[in-house]
């Protein structure tokens, strides 16, 4: 299908972390399908293999780097690669990250230093990585994958609410300041939809089985979600929903978050494991 990131940005120059699996290879499929040259990042080498082999069959190209997204250096090394071999970058997706769960006080600091290392920092990272090139060509766009988690914060996953949080504020900082530039700016915050976010979850045994529970459960899947991020982006869109219930949360969790915030807290202190560890407490 053709897309209207294609019109706007004929060269097609796309950089996507975490492209070896789920959502960012959903998103690698459709853009290669329209042609773009793709920037691809994972950590496992295989994956990103296979998603290269994808994208090629489908007539993209790929350019593919493996590395950890939280570590700058490599970081800054894989995009530098990129831009001297695409001469400029029109689309950057910040699509890396991790579930987790577990109450805040049980995860270890080191723990919480490791996903907001990738959930946070990686985003940080590439737009700062991609803004000046984008600045000095007078366009570009960067979509940054957050999480209707990060409006919701439910108990139980508070170091994945918190890097999701951060993702849509920081977002919604460098939206007026790129602006200016011509560069665009949006913000993705779906519900639960299938995939593997899971894997390299460190929490409690039974938080992240209850995690991976909900993601096999729901009949949303990457290539939704990435259809519909590329369709709103290429409208412009900042606040990108999926499904319709996300921005429902959105809305009710601004219109009444006090409610939105004790109907929380009622139902997470009605829970038997939680009642235990109180009683446990004492």
């Amino acid at each position: 299908m053709s897309l209207k990131l294609s019109d706007k940005f004929p060269a097609k120059r796309a950089f996507i972390t975490g492209a070896g699996s789920g959502l960012g290879r959903a998103l690698s499929i459709i853009l290669a399908a329209d042609g773009w040259t793709i920037g691809i990042t994972d950590i496992s080498t295989p994956n990103v293999m296979e998603s290269k082999a994808q994208i090629e069959s489908l007539g993209g190209k790929a350019l593919e780097y493996t590395f950890d997204v939280s570590k700058k250096d490599a970081y800054k090394q894989a995009f530098a690669d990129y831009i001297s071999k695409t001469g400029g970058i029109d689309v950057l997706i910040n699509n890396a990250g991790v579930g987790d769960g577990g109450l805040f006080d049980e995860y270890s600091l080191e723990n919480w230093e490791w996903i907001v290392g990738i959930n946070e920092m990686a985003v940080i990272y590439g737009s700062y990585l991609a803004a000046p090139v984008m600045k000095k060509q007078g366009f570009g766009h960067i979509i940054s994958i957050a999480s209707v988690a990060g409006i919701a914060n439910m108990p139980n996953m508070s170091m994945y609410n918190v890097t999701k949080a951060s993702v849509i504020a920081f977002s919604e900082s460098i939206y007026p300041e790129l602006k200016p530039f011509g560069v665009n700016v949006s913000v993705v915050m779906p519900t639960f939809f299938r995939t593997n976010i899971m894997q390299h979850g460190r929490g409690p045994e039974d938080a992240v089985a209850v995690g991976n529970a909900i993601l096999k459960k729901t009949p949303i899947l990457p290539s939704d979600v990435a259809a519909k991020i590329l369709s709103e982006a290429g409208n412009g869109t900042f606040h990108i929903f999926h499904p319709f219930q996300a921005k429902l949360i959105w809305y009710v969790k601004r219109l009444i978050p006090v409610l939105f915030m004790k109907r929380n807290a009622s139902s997470f202190m009605k829970k038997p494991w939680v009642l235990k560890k109180v009683a446990e407490a004492k």
